[in-house]
C-alpha cells in the first residue's frame, strides 16, 4: 500500500479487520487486505502517512490505543456526516455510514445507536473490543467497505460543492483530528494525585462523615443556615425548602441560584454562598468523584467532540470541563515531568475582528490587551466599557448599562457590529448562520436544543449572533489541537487536558521549552491557517508548573 493516500478500515469485533486502499478520490486502489491482527497491520502503515478512513473513532481508536498504535490522521465519517447535514438544514438526522448509505440508495435510514455513557477507568474490563456496539446493517447487506466507500465519494462531492469548499475540508479535518485527541486524552488521562486531593477536600469542607452524609464543614454550614432562618431540619441543597425558608424570612427570591442570592442582604446570605460551594465541590469532585473517575494516577474523563451545537466539546461523565479551581492543585506533574498550560485570552473577540474584517477592531486585536487596546482608540482609556461593548455586541445584551458602549461601538466600528447584527437578524427570522469554516447552527425548528420551549425569535437571533463567533473559535481550538499534535508527534510530550480556549501538555520536564514554542507557533500558525494574513493575533498565556492550581 505504498503511496496510497486513504486506507479504509473496518474491524471485525475480535481484534481482526479488514483493509481498503483507496485513491485521492475515494476509488479502490488495490484489493482488500484481511489482518487478523488490526492494530499490528495500522501501526505498520501508519508511518507512510495514509488518511485512516473509519466509521467513529470513538469506536475505532481506542482499541488501538490500548495496544499503544496511535495514527497521525484520520477522516470521521460520522463526524463528516454530522458536519454536511448540519450544512444542508437537516441537522440531527442519523449520521452514521449506514444511515448515510441508506439516503444514497433510497432506503430506510437506521437510526443511529444511542450514545455509551463514559464509564470510569475502574469499570473498564472484558477484552478490548467488548463494548463496542456493531455498526447498522447497510442495506441490501452491501459490505462494510463498499458503504465506507460510497458515503465517502459522496462526502467528497459534498465538500466540494458547499461555498467555500477549502474551509470545509478544514473543518472536517479538524474535527477528525479532534477525534483522535478526544480518544488520546482519554485513555492517557490528565495526572491527578489522590493525596493531594485528599488534602484539598479536607482544607475545604473538613473530614469526611464516617456514616455518611455531608462532612464535617458542611453539617457545619447546613446548621448555621437553618438557625439563621430560623427553620430546623432545613435541607440547604434543596431548592424548594430553601425558597420557603427565605420566604418565610421575610426573602422573596425567584430562584435560589447564586446570582440571585448576591443581590439580597441578609446575614445568611453570605453563609448560603460558602454552602453552595461547598456543596458543589463536594457532590461534583469530592471523595467519590475520585473513587469513581481517578485510577492509576490519571483522570480518564469521557469526551464527546462537538458534543455542544456550537462544536465545543462536551463529556459523558467525569465532570472534566467544570473542574474547580480550588481542587486543580491535585492535578500534579508525575516526577520529573511538567505541565505547560496554555489558553488563548480574549479568543472570541478577536475571532469577531477575523471574521467581520473590521480594519478598526482588527487593529486593536493585532495588540497584547484587545480591550485595552479598544479602550485608548475609541472608549476614552476605559478598559472595562470596551469589555462591556464588545461582549454586549456579541452576547446580545444591548439594553441598560450597555447601551451607551455599544453605541461607542456602532460609531467605531460598523463592520463588527454589522457581521453580528446580520447573524441575529437571520436567526430571529429563522434562517442559517454558519461559522467562519462552515458550522451551521441547527434550523429554528429545533431551536429547543439551545433553549427554552417557546423561545422568542429574538431569543433565537441572541444565539444566532453568539453562534458566529463562539462557532468560530471551537473550530480555531480544534485546528490549534490538531497543529500542536503535529508538532508534538516525534517527543514524550502528552495532550491530557481541553476545554475550550484552553489546553495541557503533560511533557518532561526537558521538554518543557519545547513544548512553550510549539504552543506559541502553534497558535500563531492556526490563525494564519484560518485568516491567512489578518492583522488579528492569537495570543497564547503559557505557564509551565507541577500543578493546575499553580499555573493560574
Amino acid at each position: 500500500m505504498v503511496g496510497v493516500t486513504v486506507i479504509a478500515v473496518v474491524a471485525d469485533g475480535s481484534g481482526g479487520g479488514v483493509l481498503r486502499p483507496l485513491d485521492a478520490a475515494g476509488a479502490q486502489a488495490g484489493p482488500d487486505e484481511p489482518v487478523a491482527d488490526l492494530a499490528a497491520a495500522v501501526a505498520a502503515r501508519d508511518a507512510a502517512g495514509p488518511r485512516w478512513l473509519w466509521g467513529c473513532t470513538e469506536q475505532v481508536y481506542p482499541p488501538l490505543l490500548e495496544r499503544g498504535v496511535r495514527v497521525r490522521r484520520c477522516h470521521d465519517v460520522e463526524l463528516a456526516e454530522a458536519l454536511l447535514l448540519g450544512y444542508a438544514g437537516r441537522y440531527g438526522e442519523p449520521r452514521s455510514a449506514a444511515a448515510a448509505y441508506a439516503r444514497l440508495v433510497g432506503a430506510p435510514v437506521p437510526a443511529d445507536h444511542a450514545a455509551r455513557p463514559g464509564r470510569p477507568p475502574g469499570d473498564r474490563q472484558g477484552t478490548l473490543f467488548d463494548d463496542t456496539p456493531a455498526p447498522a446493517e447497510a442495506p441490501g447487506g452491501a459490505a462494510p467497505l463498499d458503504v465506507l466507500g460510497t458515503v465517502y465519494r459522496d462526502q467528497l462531492a459534498r465538500i466540494a460543492a458547499t461555498e467555500h469548499p477549502q474551509r470545509m475540508r478544514l473543518l472536517v479535518a479538524a474535527e477528525s483530528a479532534s477525534a483522535l485527541v478526544a480518544a488520546e486524552m482519554g485513555h492517557t488521562g490528565l495526572p491527578w494525585q489522590a493525596r493531594t486531593h485528599d488534602e484539598i477536600l479536607v482544607g475545604l469542607l473538613g473530614e469526611p462523615s464516617p456514616v455518611g452524609g455531608p462532612p464535617r464543614r458542611l453539617a457545619e454550614l447546613s446548621g448555621r443556615i437553618a438557625e439563621l432562618l430560623d427553620a430546623p431540619g432545613l435541607h440547604p441543597d434543596s431548592p424548594a425548602e430553601l425558597r420557603r425558608a427565605l420566604r418565610r424570612a421575610g426573602i422573596e427570591v425567584p430562584n435560589t441560584r447564586s446570582w440571585t442570592l448576591r443581590a439580597v442582604d441578609h446575614p445568611v446570605i453570605g453563609v448560603l454562598l460558602e454552602y453552595k460551594e461547598l456543596y458543589r465541590i463536594w457532590t461534583a469532585h469530592g471523595w467519590s468523584w475520585r473513587e469513581q473517575w481517578v485510577h492509576d494516577g490519571r483522570f480518564r474523563p469521557a469526551y464527546v467532540v462537538a458534543g455542544v451545537v456550537s462544536g465545543r466539546w462536551a463529556t459523558r461523565g467525569g465532570g472534566a470541563l467544570q473542574i474547580p479551581k480550588a481542587v486543580r492543585g491535585a492535578a500534579r506533574a508525575e516526577p520529573g515531568w511538567r505541565l505547560v498550560v496554555a489558553d488563548a485570552g480574549q479568543l472570541e473577540p478577536r475571532i469577531l475582528a477575523a471574521v467581520s474584517g473590521d480594519t478598526g477592531l482588527a487593529r486593536a486585536a493585532g495588540s497584547g490587551d484587545l480591550y485595552a487596546a479598544l479602550a485608548a482608540e475609541s472608549f476614552g482609556g476605559d478598559r472595562a466599557k470596551a469589555k462591556l461593548a464588545l461582549l454586549g455586541a456579541m452576547y446580545g445584551q444591548t439594553g441598560g448599562a450597555a447601551a451607551p458602549a455599544l453605541a461607542a461601538l456602532r460609531g467605531s466600528y460598523p463592520k463588527a457590529w454589522t457581521y453580528v447584527e446580520a447573524a441575529a437578524r437571520a436567526g430571529e427570522t429563522g434562517g442559517l448562520v454558519r461559522s467562519w469554516l462552515g458550522r451551521t447552527c441547527p434550523p429554528s425548528a429545533l431551536e429547543s436544543s439551545w433553549a427554552d420551549e417557546g423561545a422568542s425569535g429574538r431569543s433565537r437571533g441572541r444565539f444566532t449572533r453568539n453562534f458566529v463567533i463562539q462557532a468560530t473559535a471551537a473550530e480555531w481550538a480544534a485546528s490549534l489541537l490538531a497543529t500542536l499534535r503535529a508538532r508534538l508527534w516525534d517527543t514524550r510530550a502528552e495532550l491530557v487536558f481541553f476545554q475550550h480556549d484552553e489546553v495541557i501538555v503533560h511533557c518532561p520536564a526537558d521538554e518543557a521549552e519545547l513544548v512553550v514554542a510549539a504552543l506559541e507557533a502553534g497558535g500563531k500558525a492556526t490563525g494564519e491557517l484560518l485568516f491567512g494574513s489578518s492583522p488579528v493575533r492569537f495570543p497564547l498565556t503559557v505557564a509551565v508548573a507541577d500543578s493546575y492550581g499553580d499555573a493560574k
